[in-house]
């Protein structure tokens, strides 16, 4: 037989030592304390100490994080609820129950072999330091000892068992916890609304951009086109004025070398010392001097202004300010473009009237 190092006899295992052990939480090695955590891996932990060791994977706990089971290494990962997202395990809380109930019934077994709960360090009533902290004053909402109720400031309150409102209490915070965390989860809906709707604000404008910018593009093509086109008018007249002015320009200067040659031939004449050749030669020369005289008087000319290209002016003030003005919206820019259109045309009709 085995034999303990006390020399007492070791008690064979019995069920409830098998059903102590799979009570018994892999971190702090006592029994579980509720609430009770299942995790993916199907093992247990109780709440706070999975919450210990999530702290301690995950110092900073923006949103989610992981930690390794105890058991088995299986990874946990968590969502943004943390280990309040953990489903509890009901079935287990309930076993752990009815065997505090079996060992209350049976007198406590075995004290060596008994899991012990938790230590803890029970507080002490600061008005009777030799009492403990074991009634719970309903009136003042405070923890309190028995000796306050029977002689001291609380002699006249409700009170009430300190288990029984630790339970209502814990299992008040424990839902609010929930509540708690149903809110959160609502906040975090709408805060992924708010990022949603970022985005969608975000490619809306990029396509308003990308629109505006076509149209912008449309706009200045058609100026181009447009501006072309009067260029093409302007230089169609221009090469026809300079063609005629050039064409003018080559017959006055044939007729200006005629009569250049015809002034050189008349004043060879005079230079003539006899009277009977300059006389024989002066008759036809005077008669086709006097007539290129003439003819040049009376010359082809241009009309007054030939050069001139005023009337290749164009009036854009009406087409700056729509285009000052234009905006988003329908309908502003034709009502506006319409207005201006009809001021240039009574203008017009005014000049023409004049």
């Amino acid at each position: 037989m085995d034999v303990q190092r006390t020399g007492s006899m070791v008690r064979p295992p019995s069920p409830m030592d098998s059903l102590e052990k799979q009570l018994s939480c892999p971190i702090c090695l006592d029994m579980f304390t509720k609430p009770v955590v299942i995790l993916p891996c199907q093992h247990n932990l109780c709440r706070s100490c999975a919450s210990d060791l999530y702290d301690s994977r995950n110092p900073y706990r923006f949103s989610g994080g992981v930690f390794r089971c105890p058991t088995c290494r299986f990874e946990v990962v968590l969502d943004r609820h943390g280990v309040h997202g953990l489903q509890r395990n009901l079935l287990v809380e309930n076993i752990i129950d009815l065997y505090k109930q079996q060992q209350e019934g049976s007198g406590g077994g075995n004290t060596e072999t008994t899991l012990k709960p938790k230590e803890s360090k029970e507080p002490m009533c600061q008005e009777h330091e030799d009492e403990k902290i074991n009634i719970y004053c309903v009136t003042c909402q405070t923890p309190t000892c028995s000796m306050c109720k029977v002689f001291g400031q609380h002699k006249d309150c409700e009170v009430a068992p300190l288990a029984s409102v630790y339970q209502t209490q814990k299992a008040d915070l424990s839902n609010a916890i929930d509540t708690l965390v149903a809110s959160n989860g609502r906040l975090q809906a709408l805060l992924n609304q708010m990022e949603d709707a970022c985005r969608a604000v975000q490619e809306n404008a990029q396509r308003a951009k990308q629109g505006l910018a076509e149209r912008f593009d449309l706009l200045y093509a058609v100026l181009e086109e447009r501006k072309t086109i009067l260029l093409e008018q302007i230089g169609k007249e221009q090469d026809e004025k300079v063609a005629a002015l050039r064409a003018l320009a080559q017959r006055y200067g044939e007729r200006l070398q005629a009569s250049t040659e015809l002034t050189d031939t008349a004043v060879r004449a005079l230079e003539q010392g006899g009277a009977a050749e300059f006389l024989l030669a002066s008759k036809g020369l005077i008669t086709q001097t006097k007539d290129a005289a003439k003819c040049a008087l009376g010359e082809e000319r241009p009309e007054p202004g030939f050069e001139k290209m005023d009337h290749f002016t164009l009036s854009t003030e009406h087409v700056e300010t729509v285009l000052a003005k234009m905006d988003f919206g329908v309908g502003g820019d034709d009502d506006d473009f319409e207005d201006a259109e009809d001021e240039e045309e009574e203008e017009e009709e005014e000049e023409e009237e004049e």
